[in-house]
């Protein structure tokens, strides 16, 4: 117990354990607009799909903070953006199906890139998160995102529920659906690039949909998907940061087990309750 007193002490476990805290609520407050469009399976696409966005930044750019982060925002948008148009070019192909081979591809040429420019440990880190070594511009991205979401979420709420909810009764209504549908849709994206450094490319999913999920399970309230999706996975990943510290886990993973946990609890009494 000692050892994580004097740990606590260090910026780094204290950068660290804010950095939880903010990720954390920031994509469980917005698994709710996951939850809600019914878009789990693509947002998990298009997380894979940083990758060669992250590979094409390094190319051009050289390996830096900006590069990285501005390559895997151009991916996620133009991997959805291109699986969209070609859905909607031709009527053989629903837009899942050119999204799961617009994104294989993309990132087996991004993993080749990144692999002949040596950067193994860094593939590791982006796809399976490195809270430990997310720096200070890491930590500000992380509350502009947090800020940035709350703000237009609250200021946009009535519209937003109603589109969420029923998005012909939305257009009926003259609210502009396709801008909401890509408002939304860049808001994940950037909650899927500013939570990258800390959990990964592959398990940021489960950050993403696990906490409104589990709320849904137990409630219908839209307030209550958003910030009881927000509390979750705040308290799991601080949760998961000593929890990792004290079993000798991967903090990424931890915090994802622990999402697990809950929405199985969630799924229990939600059965005890029918």
């Amino acid at each position: 117990m000692n050892d994580l007193f004097q740990f606590l002490g260090e910026p780094l476990a204290q950068r660290s354990l804010w950095a939880c805290a903010v990720v954390g609520f920031t994509d469980g407050f917005l698994s709710a607009l996951v939850l809600l469009r019914r878009s789990s399976l693509q947002i998990g696409t298009i997380s894979c799909a940083l990758l060669p966005g992250i590979a094409l930044g390094i190319l051009l750019f050289g390996l830096g903070h900006w590069s990285v982060l501005t390559g895997a925002v151009l991916a996620g948008l133009l991997v959805g953006l291109s699986s969209l148009f070609v859905a909607r070019s031709t009527r053989i192909l629903h837009q899942d199906v050119a999204l799961s081979v617009i994104h294989s591809v993309a990132f087996a040429a991004g993993y080749i890139v990144l692999m002949h420019l040596g950067l193994q440990q860094k593939v590791d880190d982006w796809l399976f998160g490195n809270i430990m070594s997310m720096g200070d511009t890491d930590l500000r991205i992380a509350y502009f995102t947090g800020a940035l979401a709350i703000l237009l979420i609250t200021l946009f709420w009535r519209p937003l529920l109603i589109f969420l909810f029923d998005a012909r009764a939305a257009a009926a209504q003259g609210l502009p659906t396709r801008s909401l549908s890509y408002g939304i849709f860049a808001l994940i994206i950037l909650a899927l690039v500013s939570s990258l450094q800390a959990v990964g490319a592959f398990l940021t999913l489960g950050l993403l949909v696990a906490p409104a999920a589990a709320v849904r399970l137990l409630s219908d309230r839209a307030e209550t998907l958003f910030w009881g999706g927000a509390i979750i996975g705040s308290s799991c990943s601080v949760l998961a940061f000593f929890l990792s510290f004290l079993l000798g886990w991967h903090l990424g993973a931890s915090i994802i087990l622990l999402l697990g946990v809950v929405f199985l609890v969630s799924f229990l009494i939600s059965r005890r309750k029918r």
